[in-house]
């Protein structure tokens, strides 16, 4: 596979994060590349959800390795960190009700390449992908959205690939969902759905707002998944963290295809406040692609 389309090179804008919590109970979630530029150089994170990594003891990042250019399928490199490191790691968005979550990737890059002689694949997320303020007030109030991660661990376990979900958006992007930076999805989101990044994505065309039809390709990063909603056996209807942990659940409660997402400007927020309270050094190492439209063909005499 030969990612082109800006749909083949989502598959690689995600990483599989797998943990272990002090009580040694195991959880899983995803994790997603995110290209941040400020002031005339480019930061790499990986972003996902606080819930997902700290407060856990150690950790596991599944990256898929590369040759000449393209992603090796099946051939994946895991970076295990452990208590002494995983804690340390992560930056978590200021505002505690915020669950989002950074951690630079470029260090572990580095890592990787000078100690095992190993170059890893992957497209990243930048900030250039986030709509606009004109551009959200240009979005319906009903929206298709994709999004891509490793519901409930599952995953292409054999060329180490996530899993690509759709649905549509519940609550209008423009308006911040009970006064928060969040809107509501329609989809099945399940557990390892954490840290999913949210995409709109029109292939061919799509319609505007005033009944048009729009020829092209319209791409935008939304958000982050992060909670979900479910119906007690008191039959509230309440929302609560995405669980990464494989676990059965109490009959009495059910999900019922309502997620909760971050909107894309969090990301932006926890770095930057990382990059602040760290005085990171301004100098950064060579962006990663990210996803990008193949080239309309030549026309044809």
């Amino acid at each position: 596979m030969q990612p082109k389309t800006i749909a083949e090179q989502l598959f690689f804008t995600t990483v599989r994060i797998d943990t272990v919590a002090a009580n040694g109970a195991q959880g899983s979630g995803t994790g997603f590349f995110f290209n941040h530029k400020i002031g005339g150089n480019e930061y790499l994170f990986v972003a996902t959800n606080k819930h997902v990594v700290m407060g856990m003891r150690e950790g596991r990042f599944s990256f898929l390795k590369q040759k000449d250019g393209q992603p090796t399928l099946g051939d994946g490199f895991n970076l295990h960190m452990g208590q002494q490191d995983w804690p340390k790691m992560w930056f978590g968005h200021p505002d505690a009700n915020i669950d989002i979550a950074v951690c630079p990737l470029a260090p572990l890059l580095e890592f990787v390449k000078k100690q095992h002689g190993t170059d890893l694949f992957l497209r990243a997320v930048n900030t250039s992908m986030i709509p606009t303020p004109q551009q959200v007030t240009e979005l319906d109030a009903v929206e298709s959205v994709t999004f891509i991660g490793y519901p409930n661990g599952v995953w292409d376990s054999k060329n180490l690939l996530p899993v690509a979900r759709r649905g549509t958006t519940a609550s209008p992007i423009e308006v911040d969902f009970e006064g928060t930076p969040r809107f509501l999805i329609d989809a099945s989101v399940f557990g390892g759905s954490s840290g999913s990044p949210v995409f709109i994505l029109n292939h061919g065309s799509w319609a505007t707002k005033e009944g048009g039809l729009v020829a092209g390709t319209r791409f935008y990063f939304v958000g982050v998944i992060a909670a979900v909603f479910f119906r007690t056996h008191l039959n509230q209807i309440i929302p609560v963290p995405i669980p990464t942990q494989v676990q059965p659940m109490a009959q009495q409660q059910e999900m019922i295809d309502l997620g909760i997402v971050f909107k894309a400007r969090t990301v932006v927020e926890t770095i930057e406040a990382c990059l602040k309270a760290h005085n990171v050094d301004t100098s950064a190492p060579a962006p990663i692609p990210a996803p990008q439209a193949a080239p309309d063909p030549a026309p044809q005499a």
